[in-house]
């Protein structure tokens, strides 16, 4: 007995090791069970987050503007006439887009302007786009103040192609367009802020809900049995509640009273 018991014991643990070793498994259909168990706790955590990151974007985040102004590279030392030509308009286009965030340039147009901040503050809120197959250059400047927005980039395309033509000994490069100063802001958006927020909140639940379910290795049925602990269900005992009586007790005690009401009445009527 002694022997079977102690192989009994060895095959348990062997089933253990087995389980502990495969990959986790994920039970979609109990994951889908939870996740509609806690439908409301999900939507609630969406609605909160969408809310937060709403406000968060209404009330904190400053509003940002942009303005652009736009160069054009080609000079009259580089026509379009052939396609070397052209590819010395790509190369300035390179050539251009670095000279422009120099130092120099960024230094003269704090200079110019009084502006409060170095050179490498400056140079975070430029943007400089080149449109496909083509030798113009787009720089955008983004401030919390539309009107300096374009006040700075217009300046920076200016200082830009002064410095460009002293530096390669060309004509400066024109300046196509200047900027405007923008009505609507560029960000925060605040509507796709709140759907953002939304989804990572319900994301988050779930994510927190999965892991629990993977993580949850408790015996409660008898799939779970056999499935953590390799072992056939021979038996079930039903969980019984401490609260409620076995009817013949009930019954008993009914009994009881309705007796204890009869010698009640008797004695009442003797002493009458």
């Amino acid at each position: 007995m002694k022997e079977k018991h102690t192989e009994q014991e060895l095959q348990l643990l062997e089933n253990i090791e087995r389980q502990d070793d495969d990959e986790i498994e994920i039970d979609l259909r109990q994951l889908f069970y939870e996740f509609k168990q806690k439908i409301l706790l999900i939507l609630l955590s969406g609605i909160i987050c969408a809310g937060l990151f709403g406000v968060f974007s209404k009330v904190v985040l400053q509003p940002v503007y942009t303005s652009t102004s736009m160069l054009y590279v080609l000079t009259k030392e580089t026509t379009l006439t052939s396609l070397a030509d052209l590819q010395i308009g790509s190369q300035l286009t390179q050539d251009y887009k670095e000279l422009i965030t120099s130092r120099s340039v960024m230094e003269q147009v704090i200079e110019n302007l009084g502006l409060d901040m170095d050179y490498k503050d400056l140079e975070e809120k430029i943007t400089i786009d080149n449109p496909a197959d083509t030798r113009i250059l787009n720089i955008s400047v983004d401030d919390n103040d539309p009107v300096m927005a374009k006040t700075i980039t217009d300046e920076i395309a200016s200082c830009a192609s002064e410095y460009i033509a002293e530096i390669m000994e060309l004509d400066p490069p024109k300046i196509v367009e200047t900027g405007e100063v923008p009505i609507y802001k560029t960000s925060p958006h605040v509507g796709r802020n709140t759907v953002i927020g939304g989804v990572l909140g319900i994301l988050l639940i779930m994510g927190i809900i999965t892991v629990n379910v993977v993580l949850n290795d408790s015996v409660n049925t008898e799939d779970d049995a056999v499935k953590y602990l390799g072992v056939p269900v021979l038996a079930v005992v039903p969980e019984i509640n401490r609260n409620s009586k076995p009817h013949g007790q009930h019954g008993q005690h009914a009994k009881d009273k309705d007796g204890g009401d009869d010698k009640k009445e008797s004695k009442g009527g003797k002493a009458s």
